[in-house]
């Protein structure tokens, strides 16, 4: 059975965020959206909050995971990030933006790759 497309990003984000938490971050929140945007997670690493996006491919014959991450996309997770932060009323939280790109080919290990500070 063929999986859909939300069912390969959900794999993804279960991946990164089972990597982040191994690097002793929080998961915050998971699939946030605001108006018709979303942050896939958002972490906490004991000194700011990261907002992540993730991007997961099986190959790399078309590029990396990473470089499907636009200036639209990033637009649109400051926009969403904002919401967040506001609906928390934690508007002086320091904030990051982070990439993961996992390249995972069937079954084999995930390659992840972490792109801190990606983009301000």
């Amino acid at each position: 059975m063929t999986k859909t497309t939300r069912e390969i990003g959900n794999e993804g984000e279960n991946i990164a965020a089972a990597y982040l938490e191994s690097k002793g971050w929080i998961i915050l929140d998971r699939n946030y959206f605001f108006e018709k945007a979303e942050i896939d997670i958002v972490a906490f690493d004991r000194t700011q909050i990261i907002f992540v996006e993730v991007k997961r491919r099986s190959n790399t014959y078309f590029g990396r995971p990473e470089e499907y991450v636009t200036p639209s996309k990033e637009k649109n997770m400051k926009s969403v990030a904002e919401a967040w932060i506001y609906e928390r009323k934690m508007e002086t939280a320091l904030v990051r933006f982070d990439i993961i790109s996992i390249v995972q080919d069937g079954n084999s290990a995930p390659d992840i790759t972490h792109f801190e500070d990606a983009f301000r």
